[in-house]
């Protein structure tokens, strides 16, 4: 498999679409909703429009993801869905981020909808097409991980747009930013997805062999490895998304900066940015699913320490963002480096290479995260009496911040719990590939054999007389 092995140039160019990916992921949570709601929506209208988007999507996952399986191209099976996917995206972003001044929720339901089938089409194929580029147990890891990387750098990039047009620009309104977001989509996706299939490989894989639905999906279901993967990307989705959900709230009321929250915000993504090589580094040393839980552990501990903190202090709130941020974004790429080792264990199983199944699950388990946190956390906040625009007392506050700091960290260290005595590692992941090797060889052996037997006249079973006549 030496001859599989990618180069750190093709690694970084396979990584580039993320920046637009995570560009245009990050405006949908943060700026489109009240975007819209001052085009003339109701809060109620659009958040039911983005809550039936995000659940759509989860439906649409793993048909995408078994359609990304099952249908190659002379490109290979991942790069064509890549490529297909620009329009997919383009157009909607056009339509999304560049709307006209009054829109009905009809027009911003549908374009939504499709917008997250091409982005769904684009995330699936991509995260599969990084699984499949390498064998090598800590390869993977560096591949996943430049991935991420570059995510948080699109996430911190876009971030940023809205405040230099704020600088540069004298009554710039929402509208401004938002189209400055569509503006960097649409040029960067053209172009970061053409360097990324004419400068990275697809290496030829084995042939499906096919087998019925009923066994492969019983396959899964039975698949221990995977609902390990699965629950532990669950609960680390949810801690990232409890503190993203309450994070205007605790910098602008708790902390007493509602001035530098978004400032504070983009500092907790350039930590992640700089930690992700500080992870991979680490992952090569103990192995994934171990550096994993030490990211976990590490982000339970140090986002406890805003407790300790002065309010109103700029530079006590960037050291604790800073320092939380450094945990951002290991789960992620490690729990999908893995997910690319349980892949292998699936292929030596049925035979089949499903890896945009798989990373379709993984999906899913995302966004139920992300909206299981919301889910959580406002509830609660009704019931310890917040109100987002009013005045809180100091004992709502502290229960807040109790909030913010407590319910990621027990889920961070759930997390950590899963995944620390996770079986499969680097001496167990190489006896995997040394059975496909070997699975394969004895398939090339065969194929051998039936073609000569074509040319010959004589197969394993016996000679042509052997056979009826016509």
């Amino acid at each position: 498999m030496s001859k599989n092995r990618v180069t750190r140039g093709q690694i970084f160019a396979f990584g580039l679409p993320s920046i637009p990916i995570s560009a245009l992921g990050l405006p949908i949570v943060v700026y489109l909703p009240p975007f819209y709601a001052e085009l003339g929506l109701s809060l109620t209208v659009v958040g039911t429009v983005f809550m039936f988007a995000r659940f759509w999507d989860v439906f649409t996952d793993p048909v995408l993801g078994m359609v990304s399986d099952r249908f190659p191209s002379r490109w290979g099976r991942r790069r064509h869905w890549i490529v297909a996917s620009i329009p997919l995206l383009m157009i909607p972003t056009l339509a999304i981020f560049m709307p006209p001044e009054s829109v009905s929720w009809v027009y911003l339901a549908g374009w939504m909808v499709v917008l997250y089938i091409g982005w769904t089409l684009i995330t699936i194929s991509h995260m599969s097409w990084g699984a499949e580029l390498s064998p090598d147990y800590d390869e993977r890891s560096t591949i996943q991980g430049m991935r991420e990387f570059l995510l948080i750098f699109g996430m911190f990039t876009v971030l940023a747009l809205p405040a230099v047009i704020e600088w540069t620009t004298d009554g710039a309104g929402r509208r401004e930013s938002v189209e400055a977001m569509g503006w960097f989509i649409l040029i960067l996706l053209p172009i970061t997805i053409g360097i990324a299939v004419w400068r990275v490989p697809e290496w030829k894989s084995a042939p499906h062999q096919q087998i019925a639905w009923q066994k492969a999906w019983g396959i899964i279901l039975k698949n221990r490895l995977l609902q390990r993967v699965l629950v532990a990307d669950l609960l680390v989705g949810v801690a990232p998304g409890i503190t993203g959900a309450l994070y205007l709230y605790f910098a602008g009321d708790v902390m007493q900066l509602p001035n530098f929250a978004s400032l504070l915000l983009l500092v907790y993504f350039v930590a992640g940015f700089i930690g992700i090589p500080l992870w991979i580094r680490v992952s090569h040393m103990a192995g994934k699913h171990k550096t994993l839980a030490i990211a976990m552990v590490y982000g339970a501990i140090s986002l406890p320490l805003v407790v300790l903190f002065p309010k109103g202090e700029f530079w006590w709130l960037f050291i604790g963002n800073s320092l939380y941020g450094i945990a951002y974004g290991a789960g992620s790429f490690l729990l999908r480096a893995v997910m690319a080792d349980v892949t292998d264990y699936d292929y030596l199983e049925t035979g089949q290479q499903r890896t945009g199944l798989y990373y379709s699950l993984l999906t899913m388990t995302q966004k139920v995260g992300a909206a299981l946190a919301v889910g959580i956390t406002y509830p609660i906040l009704d019931l310890i009496g917040f109100d987002p625009n009013g005045t809180n007392t100091a004992e709502t506050l502290h229960q807040l911040l109790l909030l913010y700091v407590t319910l990621p960290a027990l889920f961070m260290l759930a997390a950590a719990a899963v995944m620390w005595r996770f079986p499969l590692d680097r001496k167990g992941q190489a006896e995997l590939r040394e059975r496909i090797n070997a699975m394969r060889g004895e398939h090339e052996e065969h194929e051998a054999t039936d073609a000569a037997a074509a040319v010959t006249g004589y197969g394993t079973a016996g000679t042509i007389s052997d056979r009826p006549a016509d």
